[in-house]
């Protein structure tokens, strides 16, 4: 149903108490109910990929960094196909006593463990090395991605569709419920995140000189990767995986406005945010009445893009 602007003022008389045209009022529900909670989820999830994949890429100084190299988006996808293959049998109990939230809650809750499991690897004499991170998330990606795929393999047609749909991300199912379960996850590392730019712009110099420059680098580290689980494990349970958000979207603010993390930071919620929201526009309209998955939209998009990225700087690098 389209709604138009002068629809949308309608509306809002209406919500105000005034009079309002009888014709734009039958087109209220859908707006409240189905379109502006579709829109508040696209907000928050796309700021959410796209602060935490910022704060991943400062902390671990590389920029191929996102929040699925270190396990949360692998560990959120293997528990949520769990549920969905095995609900009805060995998980049936959980799935009862969750109810409509099962399915966000085995979500996040892979996306914490198999992140607390890539931290407790790399950690080394009490501290977390960097490069072991990395090499860490590598394996539990590895390891998630198998079970994954047996999972899928063992599920039903309809059960498979489910998966299939939700690997590859999409805001359907956003409800005033969903929102709500998602924002307390979401508003802390929104509100947390960019009071670490400082830190994060002395990491830039290496942990070494954070250290010897009077930064906390491992209680910065364990923060990082707390706030950016709770972010991205917390959206992925709600939206299904969507990539490149996390990790296109700070290349393009550096490309911009440099490498200042207190610039970068809240940069990359606001224009993760309104990517998201003209992808999901894109997904609904492109194959009408049906809805392309977002995931495959960002895709699409954030890959070029990247690509574009790599030899520009490349290119810089040989000059």
């Amino acid at each position: 149903m389209e709604i138009s602007y002068e629809d949308l003022l309608q509306i809002m008389r209406h919500e105000l108490g005034l009079a309002a045209s009888p014709a734009a009022l039958e087109k209220g529900p859908v707006l409240m109910v189905i379109r502006l909670p579709r829109i508040v989820l696209g907000i928050l999830a796309g700021a959410s990929l796209g602060l935490s994949g910022a704060a991943l890429q400062g902390l671990f100084r590389n920029p191929l960094a996102e929040p699925g190299l270190i396990g949360i988006s692998s560990g959120a996808a293997l528990f949520a196909t769990a549920t969905i293959v095995l609900g009805n049998s060995i998980l049936s109990g959980f799935s009862e006593m969750t109810g409509y939230y099962g399915l966000m809650l085995a979500a996040f809750a892979g996306a914490g463990l198999c992140a607390f499991a890539v931290y407790r690897m790399a950690v080394s004499r009490g501290r977390a090395v960097v490069a072991l991170l990395l090499l860490a998330g590598i394996a539990i990606n590895a390891l998630s991605g198998a079970f994954t795929g047996m999972l899928t393999y063992l599920s039903t047609n309809e059960q498979l569709r489910s998966i299939t749909f939700w690997m590859l991300g999409s805001l359907g199912g956003a409800s005033w419920q969903t929102v709500t379960a998602l924002l307390p996850f979401t508003i802390v590392p929104l509100l947390l995140l960019p009071l670490l730019a400082r830190s994060l712009n002395a990491f830039s110099l290496g942990e070494q000189q954070a250290f010897h420059l009077g930064v906390r680098t491992g209680r910065v580290k364990r923060s990082v990767l707390l706030l950016s689980t709770m972010a991205v494990g917390a959206t992925v349970a709600v939206s299904g995986v969507i990539g490149f958000i996390g990790l296109v979207i700070p290349h393009i603010l550096r490309m911009g406005v440099g490498a200042d993390h207190r610039l970068i930071l809240p940069g990359s919620a606001l224009l993760g945010a309104i990517v998201l929201l003209l992808s999901d526009l894109f997904s609904r309209t492109i194959v009408a009445p049906a809805e392309l998955p977002i995931g495959i939209v960002t895709a699409v998009v954030g890959c070029p893009l990247f690509i574009y990225i790599i030899f520009r700087e490349r290119g810089k690098n040989y000059i």
